[in-house]
């Protein structure tokens, strides 16, 4: 279970720096967190959620990680824009003995995110592999 205050550098952005959140509100199966210091116009959000479908062999959660941050537009200073990003991992727990497989996806994809492959050095400045191609629509 995830501490109500993220502050202890859970949460970094592409410059390495700390971003702090708090938690804001929950549901039986969803949790947002909101920037500690904010402006209230411009919200920045950490939300993860589950959802489950199914049953027996056939049972899947679907579990989901969002960032969400409202800025200022680059174009317009005056129109809000959001940007977005998540990752979802669907995972047949209904036929799972362990999370071992569901890790390994997850390892693969955080790696190709967030490294160029022969280092071990986690990229924040979104150079890797994977977010480079994210960020400038590369295949």
């Amino acid at each position: 279970m995830l501490s109500n205050t993220l502050n202890t550098n859970e949460i970094k952005n592409s410059a390495g720096t700390e971003v702090e959140f708090s938690h804001l509100s929950n549901s039986d199966r969803q949790r947002v967190f909101h920037q500690i210091g904010e402006t209230p116009s411009a919200p920045h959000r950490l939300t993860i959620s589950h959802q489950e479908n199914g049953s027996g062999m056939k049972q899947r959660r679907r579990s989901v990680v969002r960032v969400d941050k409202t800025v200022t537009s680059g174009v317009d200073t005056v129109t809000p824009i959001t940007v977005s990003a998540y990752t979802v991992l669907d995972y047949p727990i209904g036929a799972s003995t362990t999370s071992a497989e569901a890790a390994n996806v997850l390892a693969e994809l955080m790696s190709f995110l967030a490294s160029l492959g022969a280092d071990t050095t986690i990229l924040f400045n979104c150079t890797g592999n994977g977010a480079n191609a994210l960020l400038n629509g590369e295949l």
